[in-house]
């Protein structure tokens, strides 16, 4: 049976060619998650459509269809879009490719949806992104059950500040095997439960956070690595 929604509220992630004149356009909903819409006419000159398909802009939206690939019916702008700029765009983009590959087409996510915009504001508004993005990274992959508790260890137990301890992937926290040279590798148990707290503010642990994100984000990324990713390290940004 044919599905008709009406006045979503949505943003584009990603848009592409289709045929001689229009568009698939990837969406984020607030209450039907990942969307895949066809923009029909979107890219003839005449078409307002296309103007108003595009990143980070607060869009409600509305379209009809069943299967994977619904057909776009009407796209408002609602206005107080955000002009990311630099390295903010660079790192929006970032975002929004992070969600076409981890998050499962049509499972709704309202509170990712939310914290997807709170992170977006949050680019525009900010100097140093590299928190907001951490905070994000570790907010999708536990919205998406994908994360693991990082206050605690994973059998049980508290962590302790400054002892080093190990992730494991769909366990979670493991202590590390001390012997008579110290501790080294994983992360220390500060670092653990100020990622648990979401506090970001120590350098220390924006530092060791980013290498944990960095591995978990590869193990759910499989072997074709972000785009965008690649290009902030590139430049030296992320």
């Amino acid at each position: 049976m044919s599905e008709r929604i009406d006045n979503e509220a949505a943003f584009v992630l990603h848009s592409r060619p289709w045929r001689e004149t229009s568009l698939i356009v990837d969406v984020i909903s607030r209450h039907h998650g990942r969307q895949g819409l066809v923009a029909r006419g979107a890219r003839r000159q005449t078409s307002g459509l296309k103007a108003r398909l595009i990143p980070f802009q607060p869009l409600a939206l509305s379209w009809f269809g069943k299967g994977q690939l619904r057909t776009l019916h009407a796209a408002e702008w609602q206005g107080g879009g955000l002009m990311l700029r630099g390295h903010a765009l660079m790192c929006g983009f970032y975002l929004n490719e992070l969600l076409l590959r981890l998050l499962p087409e049509g499972d709704a996510h309202e509170t990712l949806f939310d914290l997807y915009v709170h992170t977006l504001d949050a680019l525009n508004h900010r100097e140093d992104v590299e928190p907001v993005l951490r905070r994000f990274e570790l907010d999708l992959l536990s919205e998406l059950g994908y994360a693991q508790p990082l206050g605690h260890l994973a059998e049980g137990g508290d962590l302790e500040p400054q002892r080093r301890y190990g992730y494991r992937i769909g366990e979670g926290v493991a202590p590390l095997a001390r012997d008579g040279m110290g501790q080294t590798g994983g992360y220390l148990g500060k670092t653990l439960l100020d990622l648990a707290r979401g506090d970001l503010s120590d350098p220390a642990t924006l530092a060791e956070g980013k290498l944990l994100m960095r591995g978990l984000l590869a193990h759910y990324l499989g072997d074709k690595p972000l785009a965008t990713r690649q290009l902030l390290i590139d430049l030296q940004k992320l």
